[in-house]
């Protein structure tokens, strides 16, 4: 194995990696890898004219990519991350993956697409602030402790994301959804004029599907019901990283009946 060859294959893993993000698939991304590779072994002088360095090379696979004509902007695809960088400009959307994915400098990946690096800083602000305010979750807290409400609102403000309200009953929980639709439910089981977050998460169910995390001090009432269907429990008393760790793995996972449409013919 020359040289060269040996420079390209040190390459690969990043060239897959960047072109499954760019084309949203990773059969569509190993495609164009396998285009670069032929490119460079059909090539007359074997590559050793070539500029192999990252920055060339994701150029190219950039290049390959816009040859092949128009497409579809967003993969059919329910995963949040995946969805927040599909809303993007596709300018702003390269450079996002190859600066956070990719590691390049910011005036390196504005080398990759272009465009003068002053641009590129503030298109990869105005990236930045999208994505993170597409990933923000509505969250809806149903505690009828004052202090434990309080404390879990702190949380979820500290993550970057908002808090819709706080109920202590199951009419304000209700009438809290209704108003605000959150996208999760921080859920007490026992609440105040002793209703049960049981039945206020099976009500929302019903109503549309929302995500339920139950932060409670009687963790075994969804499995004696049969419910744990309803959502992961977090016992009482908690610390801030098991909510922490909770809300992101329930903001990052596609919900049931997004996957569901995800799967359907177009």
């Amino acid at each position: 194995m020359d040289q060269n060859t040996r420079h390209l294959m040190e390459h690969l893993p990043y060239l897959r990696r960047y072109a499954r993000a760019l084309t949203g698939t990773s059969v569509q991304g190993d495609a164009l890898v396998t285009r670069t590779l032929e490119w460079f072994l059909e090539s007359p002088t074997g590559g050793a004219a070539m500029d192999l360095s990252r920055g060339s090379l994701y150029r190219h696979l950039n290049q390959l990519q816009d040859s092949a004509g128009p497409k579809e902007r967003a993969p059919a695809t329910p995963h949040p991350v995946e969805a927040a960088l599909h809303s993007l400009d596709e300018m702003d959307r390269r450079l996002y993956l190859l600066v956070n994915l990719e590691d390049l400098p910011v005036a390196d990946a504005a080398s990759v697409l272009g465009i003068p690096p002053e641009e590129a800083v503030e298109r990869l602000n105005h990236a930045r602030e999208s994505v993170r305010a597409s990933l923000a979750a509505v969250i809806l807290i149903v505690e009828d402790d004052a202090i434990i409400a309080f404390d879990l609102a702190e949380t979820v403000r500290g993550m970057g994301h908002t808090v819709c309200g706080n109920a202590a009953t199951m009419d304000e929980a209700l009438t809290l959804a209704a108003k605000h639709t959150p996208t999760l439910a921080l859920m007490d089981i026992r609440l105040a004029e002793g209703d049960n977050g049981i039945e206020v998460a099976r009500e929302l169910r019903r109503q549309r599907f929302l995500p339920v995390i139950f932060v409670t001090a009687f963790p075994n009432e969804l499995s004696k019901r049969g419910l744990e269907h309803l959502g992961p429990v977090i016992p009482k008393p908690f610390n801030r990283e098991q909510i922490e760790q909770a809300i992101t793995r329930a903001v990052f996972t596609p919900h049931p009946e997004e996957v569901a449409i995800a799967g359907k013919p177009h």
